[in-house]
């Protein structure tokens, strides 16, 4: 199904209906980015909304989940954590073809530079700071206390994702990559204690969150990763950015952080650690290579739906290209925390 299927009378009845004080008329624009669950800006005469949406066409088993997604904003956003306010879920398909619910419009902007060009150095700093602390705050939201504690399996995390993932990138796979196959056998036979259990987000970086005109940041966005699990995961996750290629993106190896004023990333381990309370390893190449393996694999399942016809972001076809880089790179950790080379 293409881009221009969404039966526009139905959704404007389903919001009028759903959707306290929404009223039509209203336009839809797909936003470029959101490539798992492809998102739309609502512009009505009520205000700005935001919809995500399922992809039309086959999916892989329990992925994109938006489901989920608003049932997180649901539990987080009354505990003050900084989330979108969630309006509401529609689990019929069959209003525009798949499941998708609707949330407010966070009037603040996300950066997608992890060097952040157009501030000056105090600035990029207290906007770090601020990412590592609400990502620490996040791993201190307890479950349990928040309706969330059948969110995910609390236990084995890194068993069940090196699983899900070499799962999914089985279940999309369309080469046959030496470094891949190194990792799924290394992965699972390495694995490291879980030291507690807490709600993690699966994508957390500076472009996945958004700042107000004051620099404050306001809203962690795109939760379709999310579940239970152990929160070194999501922490190592935003470590990588330290560890890439700075290429205009989140990346920020080879750059100058001190005279850009960002923090360096033993700084960061330092302050995670003593705002979360969770032990960060000496080592993160373990959590480097895992995170590298399950972002190829993510970018596996982009790269067979640009061959299905089925992606949705702009960028899909550039990005498919790099599943033998990411592994590359995977692999490289996993030799640095001790595989067989």
């Amino acid at each position: 199904m293409s881009e221009q299927r969404i039966d526009e009378a139905a959704l404007g009845a389903w919001l009028e209906a759903h959707v306290d004080g929404f009223r039509t008329p209203f336009t839809l624009t797909k936003f470029a980015s959101g490539q798992s669950n492809p998102t739309y800006r609502i512009g009505a005469s009520s205000g700005n909304y935001v919809l995500r949406r399922k992809p039309f066409g086959p999916l892989l088993p329990s992925a994109h989940a938006v489901d989920r997604e608003h049932r997180l904003l649901s539990a987080l956003h009354p505990t003050g954590f900084p989330v979108p306010r969630p309006l509401a879920m529609c689990g019929d398909p069959r209003v525009i073809g798949a499941i998708f619910y609707v949330m407010e419009l966070a009037k603040v902007r996300p950066y997608a530079n992890g060097a952040l060009p157009q501030f000056e150095g105090p600035i990029r700093r207290r906007m770090y700071e601020q990412l590592v602390d609400t990502l620490a705050d996040l791993h201190n939201v307890n479950p349990e206390a928040v309706g969330l504690g059948d969110f995910g399996k609390p236990g084995n995390y890194f068993e069940r994702q090196v699983a899900r993932w070499t799962k999914q990138y089985r279940d999309s796979q369309t080469d046959d990559l030496g470094a891949m196959e190194m990792l799924i056998a290394y992965l699972p036979q390495s694995l490291p204690q879980q030291s507690r259990v807490s709600i993690v987000h699966g994508d957390y970086r500076i472009d996945n969150v958004v700042f107000d005109e004051r620099c404050t940041l306001t809203a962690v966005l795109d939760w379709e990763l999310a579940t239970l699990g152990d929160p070194l995961a999501d922490f190592s996750y935003l470590a990588m950015q330290w560890m890439m290629p700075s290429d205009g993106g989140a990346g920020l190896r080879s750059l100058d952080l001190a005279a850009l004023g960002i923090p360096k990333l033993d700084e960061i381990v330092q302050r995670y650690g003593e705002r979360s309370g969770v032990p960060v390893a000496d080592t993160l190449d373990w959590y480097f290579a895992y995170n590298l393996f399950r972002l190829a694999g993510i970018v596996q399942g982009i790269k067979k739906r640009v061959i299905d016809g089925t992606a949705s972001h702009a960028r899909a076809e550039e990005m498919a290209t790099r599943v033998p880089m990411l592994a590359d790179s995977a692999w490289q950790f996993a030799v640095r925390a001790g595989a067989e080379a």
